[in-house]
């Protein structure tokens, strides 16, 4: 098993509207069962941008800066970090996440970005890639 990290983007205006109630229903029977299956490690939303500290390294020096962020299109509204065997697994969980916001929320758009945790290779990506080493 490889842990996968999920960042949900889209418009913080959707903070202020109204989430359907067959959205919350459904999303927490996935939830549920995600989390009764060990897929679903944690998730969350995460509160508005307003709330944001970035703390930024550049040439040398390190800087605070408070949000929010205006010039932002989209903002990483929440996470999830799951399990799964795959990353095709991984992509039909999120696929099933996103596909829960489509059915109950027509009007929402979101951008999930799907990232492996480094050094959680599952045993089949680990081979071929210690494979395709050794044919170096």
């Amino acid at each position: 098993m490889a842990r996968y990290l999920m960042l949900i983007r889209h418009h913080e205006d959707y903070r202020n509207a109204a989430i359907p109630q067959a959205l919350l229903d459904e999303m927490g029977e996935f939830v549920t069962e995600k989390l009764k299956s060990g897929v679903l490690i944690d998730t969350a939303g995460l509160r508005p941008s307003s709330e944001t500290a970035t703390v930024r390294l550049s040439r040398g020096k390190v800087k605070a800066t408070d949000g929010p962020y205006t010039e932002a299109k989209e903002v990483i509204g929440g996470y999830a970090l799951i399990n799964a065997r795959s990353r095709a697994e991984a992509i039909d969980i999120v696929t099933a996440f996103v596909e829960l916001h489509r059915r109950n929320w027509p009007e929402f758009e979101c951008a999930v970005e799907m990232r492996p945790i480094e050094g959680d290779e599952s045993e089949s990506s680990l081979s071929s890639v210690t494979s395709e080493r050794a044919s170096s």
